[in-house]
């Protein structure tokens, strides 16, 4: 019997190494769903489809590719989010969006989207099948974009299409995974070494284009005696086994990183395409490193900008350069960085209090008991600052979150995506109570496929980071505040263990038990609303901002809350001012 296109379609997936498709079934998407029974694919039916493009972008990030699909209309518009944090993130991901049947198309008929206009802005590839005879060249062609270009393909598929007869094409099937070696010339190379032998302080700035690169990132900061800085999504590589290592800056960062940037003669930035220009310096000079030419200089003004793989541009590098003998702006900036750590442990000491538990507690004891090669996923707001400062990478960690593209409610998705790719790891969750809020239906998926993640959820009670958003820009905060469910009582109705935290003396414990338990669990703590998580460099314009929203809150009879806000923050703010 002859295989239809729906068929062919998972063939060809299988044959990329494919192991699981995450969607909502339904309608134009039942031929595939039942070519996907018969393969060795895994259906993964999220009850969100949301959820399931979060999933992928986490195995995607995790494994170098993934799928997830969407039926007609409603079902692939719904995975709209997750597509683009895919796509910012520069992830491998096949989107297969399945569509109204083609005779219709063009007639405003029920749940009629246009996928090309739909997704065109959050893909490198973007096609719709509508014949046979392509079916072969445009999933091949989508496959190998997404690969290549590190980003989203997508496939518009009419449900009528799906089932008609599958014809073989011409051309290739297989997909092609290449490694070139990319860097700069030797020309490049030798203008950027004289640039670094004649500036004497030096400091190295990575971001996740330098993951596989940790050795020889640590190799050129020896040899000159040059810090280390680093993004977010950086930072579980680049901390590890680097002793020159001096934190991240940005919104989330610290000031050591902020201040080695600022006090050097000499920047290097590698694979970095760190967003946010107020942070970077602009009195010295600074020079670029990506393996895409496009990013040079567009958040920095350039002294040098080159294209390379920076694991094999620093490898061709490291024989032109003069080992640095002076080691007094490296001492420095160490010694700074000593002292904002010691500061970030005053928050680690102060537990807080009944239903006001502090946050940096409870992430720096989840740090110490969670395991060396713990996968992390983080919610957008300030789960990602506290999992930024106080979860250490050990060369063996991941993270992921939706650092670029920023939305709410991606830890327990990116979870789900993690532990199906990675069973025996353990994978935890840290969620904030918006976020788990926002996609809370799909906590039953977690049962529903026995997954063992770790829900660590930061319950505060409020929308944190659109509040403190609020207060620097010197308006009192206005409806963050959140009512939320006993989650605790829902993780146990959705199947598995929850419990609820409410004092400093039981959190060690409880992750503990947490952590310990074989199967998905959920933990509800109860952190303060008024910790908030200030920038590495305070502008004058913040403060008066938070000036005035205080005085605000104290016009409109909210003295206790403005009182709570300074105690929990004083010694943040003091040693930021």
């Amino acid at each position: 019997m002859a295989k239809n296109i729906a068929e062919q379609i998972v063939e060809m997936l299988e044959n990329a190494n494919v192991k699981r498709i995450y969607a909502v079934t339904g309608d134009s998407l039942n031929h595939l769903n039942v070519a996907v029974k018969k393969s060795n694919i895994d259906w993964i039916h999220v009850r969100h489809e949301e959820v399931g493009a979060y999933a992928a972008a986490a195995e995607a990030e995790l494994d170098g590719f993934a799928v997830c699909a969407g039926s007609s209309g409603p079902g692939h518009v719904h995975l709209i989010n997750g597509v683009y944090e895919a796509h910012r993130s520069h992830v491998p991901m096949l989107v297969i969006a399945s569509t109204i049947p083609s005779n219709e198309m063009g007639t405003d008929y029920f749940q009629e989207t246009n996928t090309i206009k739909l997704f065109d802005d959050c893909s490198y590839y973007n096609q719709m099948i509508t014949r046979p005879e392509q079916v072969q060249r445009v999933v091949q062609t989508a496959i190998q974009h997404a690969i290549s270009k590190k980003g989203v393909a997508v496939i518009g598929l009419p449900g009528d299409v799906s089932e008609m007869d599958a014809e073989e094409a011409t051309t290739s099937s297989q997909i092609f995974k290449t490694n070139p070696i990319v860097r700069p010339s030797d020309d490049e190379l030798t203008h950027l070494a004289k640039l670094i032998n004649e500036n004497e302080k030096v400091t190295i700035y990575c971001g996740i284009g330098a993951e596989k690169a940790n050795p020889e990132v640590v190799g050129l900061s020896r040899l000159l005696k040059a810090p280390v800085g680093y993004s977010f999504r950086g930072k579980m590589a680049i901390q590890p086994n680097n002793p020159n290592e001096i934190g991240l800056t940005g919104l989330l960062g610290l000031p050591s990183a902020y201040h080695a940037m600022h006090d050097a003669d000499l920047v290097i930035l590698l694979g970095t395409d760190f967003p946010y220009q107020k942070f970077m310096p602009v009195k010295n000079k600074i020079v670029q490193i990506d393996e895409s030419p496009e990013r040079l200089g567009r958040r920095a003004k350039l002294e040098l900008g080159l294209t390379g793989d920076v694991k094999e541009t620093i490898k061709a590098l490291l024989p032109l350069l003069k080992e640095k003998t002076n080691a007094d702006f490296l001492n420095q900036q160490l010694e700074f960085y000593e002292k904002v750590k010691e500061n970030q442990l005053t928050y680690v000491k102060d537990f807080g209090k009944e239903d006001a538990i502090q946050p940096e507690y409870v992430t720096y004891t989840l740090d110490q008991i969670a395991k060396k090669d713990a996968i992390f996923t983080v919610d957008t707001g300030m789960c990602c600052v506290w999992g930024a400062r106080y979860i250490t990478g050990t060369g063996e960690r991941k993270m992921l979150g939706s650092f670029n593209h920023g939305s709410m409610a991606n830890a327990m998705p990116m979870a789900i995506g993690a532990s199906l790719a990675y069973p025996n790891r353990q994978v935890i969750a840290m969620c904030g109570d918006g976020g788990l809020s926002m996609l809370l239906g799909d906590m039953a998926t977690i049962f529903q496929y026995k997954l063992p993640i770790k829900l660590i959820v930061f319950n505060n009670r409020t929308l944190g980071m659109v509040k403190l958003e609020m207060e620097v820009g010197g308006m009192p905060d206005n409806e963050t505040d959140m009512i939320n469910p006993d989650f605790a009582l829902v993780a146990r109705a959705m199947g598995y263990p929850g419990k609820n935290i409410h004092s400093p003396e039981d959190v060690a414990g409880a992750i503990q038990e947490c952590l310990n338990h074989d199967g998905p669990y959920l933990l509800n703590i109860f952190t303060n609303p008024n910790a908030l998580a200030l920038p590495p460099k305070i502008d004058f314009d913040q403060v008066v901002g938070m000036t005035k929203s205080m005085a605000q809150l104290m016009l409109g009879g909210k003295m206790e809350e403005v009182l709570e806000t300074v105690k929990s923050n004083y010694k943040h703010i003091k040693g930021l001012l």
